[in-house]
């Protein structure tokens, strides 16, 4: 009997010991596992923001250039998440109307009118004639291109508003403003976060990350200040940083409810680390149009 117990301990602390060596392993080969995925992730992003920042500073042109293909992609990402959803955007039109969108900011503010207006009459025509096309397909359609090309050809538009490094500066500095918010909201909301913001669309964000993103945001916009290229005062600083900040939230809980709509994490894997192209560029939508409106209406642009 003794020795059945001994041999039942003996048993159990071998195993004791095993588990304890498999967690040890699993620690060993997760940290590395952990480091790659950091160090994947910072590349891609700091290539992706190098091509961004190279084309801004190249001129409108290639602004214009850059922006239209990611249009391209957050719209093709956006249209993939719709049939998920059992919609059947007519790719085509919706697609095409996204890469003109950032193009015809180039020009007259006109053209922008006569790209949604050719897009909803080739849609409406597409549904006329297509008997089993639902109207929830126009409608995904038509809003694919708009929340895509149409919202970020405000970035094109403010590049085109002040010739030469000015605008390049002041368009760099907007994109950043809303690049440092996120990570400022990341550091924040991982270290202090205990308050959900909205735990049914995104789990991990939380009132002390957004606290954070609104910081990060204003010291890029009092660096923008502080250069003196512009005529911001004060107020108008605070306005841009905080608004920008809160809209670029806005634009990342908006593709948040998309996903979780559809049931996918990411809208696509074009950016290894980061996802797909609307994933990096959700918070651009919104801030970029918000920062746009706020200077043009405030004289600055």
């Amino acid at each position: 009997m003794e020795s059945s117990r001994k041999k039942n301990s003996a048993v159990q602390g071998a195993s004791v010991q095993q588990a304890r060596d498999a967690s040890s392993s699993a620690d060993s080969k997760a940290a590395p596992s952990r480091l790659h995925s950091f160090i994947v992730r910072a590349g891609f992003g700091i290539a992706y923001a190098a091509i961004f920042i190279a084309c801004l500073l190249l001129g409108v042109v290639p602004t214009a250039a850059f922006v239209a293909v990611m249009s391209w992609f957050c719209c093709f990402e956006f249209y993939r998440m719709m049939r998920l959803d059992g919609k059947v955007p007519n790719e085509i039109l919706g697609l095409t109307a996204a890469v003109l969108f950032p193009l015809s900011a180039l020009g007259e503010s006109v053209l922008l009118t006569a790209t949604l207006f050719i897009l909803i009459l080739s849609v409406g025509m597409w549904y006329l004639y297509s008997p089993r096309t639902r109207i929830a397909d126009v409608a995904v359609t038509i809003f694919g291109p708009l929340y895509t090309g149409f919202m970020l050809s405000a970035i094109v538009l403010t590049r085109a508003s002040i010739p030469g490094l000015a605008g390049a500066l002041l368009s760099i500095g907007i994109c950043a403003s809303l690049w440092v918010s996120d990570s400022f909201a990341y550091m924040v909301g991982s270290r202090f976060g205990k308050h959900k913001m909205a735990p049914k669309i995104s789990p991990n964000k939380t009132w002390e990350g957004f606290a954070g993103s609104i910081g990060g945001s204003l010291i890029i916009w009092f660096i923008l200040y502080a250069t003196g290229f512009y005529k911001l005062n004060i107020p108008m600083t605070l306005l841009c940083g905080v608004a920008v900040a809160i809209l670029g939230v806005f634009g990342d809980l908006i593709e948040s409810r998309i996903k979780r709509g559809v049931g996918v994490k990411d809208s696509g894997n074009l950016i290894p680390g980061h996802g797909g192209m609307l994933d990096r560029s959700d918070s651009l939508i919104f801030g970029c149009i918000t920062a746009h409106l706020i200077l043009t209406i405030g004289g600055i642009l």
